[in-house]
């Protein structure tokens, strides 16, 4: 049964942590627009994929967003608390940090089930969604900038197409009109046009180089200028697009591959997400739990001094995280076992610190007059 204390403090923090990871997945959304839209212009996948990438690849962030999220919005509802004297007078009445820690391990136990969920299925699966969907695309002449009725650029090459019309997942196409103009060292440039009756996309194995295969159809080879033009009929006939430009920052596979299949793996690449994985819901616990001491601040303290201080803890504990991670992916280390010890390292930090605040208070209250 929870008192009217413990529903007051969840409803402050639960508001504050809300109002936390709206904003920073404004500021995530943002990052990941960015890196969208130099991926589109790279090549790397079609505008038409764009925001649905986008939203997908946001969900993705959420993975590495609700720890630090989680952090802040505790920090600033009870600093808030301690600034406006809401918690000396709470305090003064005779409510211990045991008062303040009930309410923050109920928060704590939705927020890391939120984080595990996102970490371990949701975020797993937006990646995988997201590479299908651009690969899907990549297939589609759609995605080479081709459209039906009109003349289009040949995409990558130079010249120009029509074609009558595409099915819907642009891979087939009708009746269709290229024209191009190469240029001969010892004679005019040569127009060449080549016409089809139907016509069909498709990739290399890598998946890289993409093609157009035109069937049945005549090729005209012109030179400008002179009149020794050449006309041949074809059955198949095969004209190259624009191919498929990788990312510079090339993702590493394992980050795309559902639990299930990393916890199967023997791979260094797949243990180390796995582990990454996993320490998501701790980390959230653990963060919570370093928040009580690192928000209590007099009136008179810097309004945010405390908050840079967090964000400076924060750092650092994710760095150190970052390169155990690095640590496991090389094959030096074949256990998580340092990340679980940095958290119990982290958890005695912050009960220490809990102890030195409300220990001498403590003591003043129980000695005698």
């Amino acid at each position: 049964m929870l008192s009217i204390l413990d529903r007051y403090f969840l409803r402050e923090l639960a508001q504050t942590v809300a109002a936390t990871v709206v904003v920073l997945l404004v500021v995530v959304a943002g990052s990941a627009f960015a890196k969208v839209l130099q991926q589109v212009a790279n090549g790397s996948f079609p505008a038409s994929v764009m925001f649905q990438v986008l939203g997908l690849q946001t969900l993705d962030g959420l993975t590495n967003m609700m720890p630090l999220a989680s952090f802040l919005g505790v920090l600033m509802g009870l600093g808030r608390m301690y600034r406006e004297s809401e918690m000396h007078v709470l305090s003064s009445s005779g409510m211990g940090p045991g008062g303040l820690l009930k309410p923050v391990l109920l928060m704590g136990v939705v927020l890391v089930a939120i984080t595990a969920i996102v970490s371990l299925w949701v975020g797993p699966w937006a990646v995988s969604t997201s590479d299908n969907m651009v690969a899907v695309a990549n297939r589609s002449v759609i995605a080479a900038g081709l459209d039906a009725g009109r003349f289009t650029d040949l995409p990558g090459k130079g010249g120009i197409i029509f074609v009558d019309t595409l099915s819907r997942d642009g891979s087939k196409l009708g009746h269709a009109f290229v024209e191009t103009q190469r240029d001969t060292k010892d004679g005019p440039p040569h127009v060449k046009v080549v016409s089809a009756d139907h016509g069909e996309l498709y990739q290399e194995s890598d998946a890289s180089d993409r093609f157009i295969t035109f069937r049945t159809g005549w090729q005209y080879d012109i030179p400008l200028g002179a009149d020794n033009w050449r006309k041949m009929q074809y059955v198949r006939n095969d004209s190259s697009l624009s191919s498929v430009q990788s990312d510079d920052d090339d993702t590493d596979p394992s980050h795309s591959m559902d639990t299930l299949s990393l916890i199967r793996s023997r791979d260094p690449d797949a243990h180390a997400e796995l582990a990454w994985r996993i320490n998501s819901p701790p980390l959230t616990l653990v963060l919570l739990l370093l928040a009580l001491p690192l928000s209590r601040q007099s009136p008179r303290e810097p309004r945010y001094g405390r908050l840079f201080l967090a964000i400076v803890t924060f750092y650092l504990y994710y760095v150190v995280l970052a390169l155990c991670r690095a640590q496991i992916a090389k094959g030096h280390w074949h256990s998580e076992a340092p990340m679980w010890a940095l958290h119990l390292v982290v958890i005695g930090i912050a009960g220490w610190l809990m102890w030195k605040q409300y220990a001498p208070r403590k003591a003043r209250v129980s000695a005698p007059a």
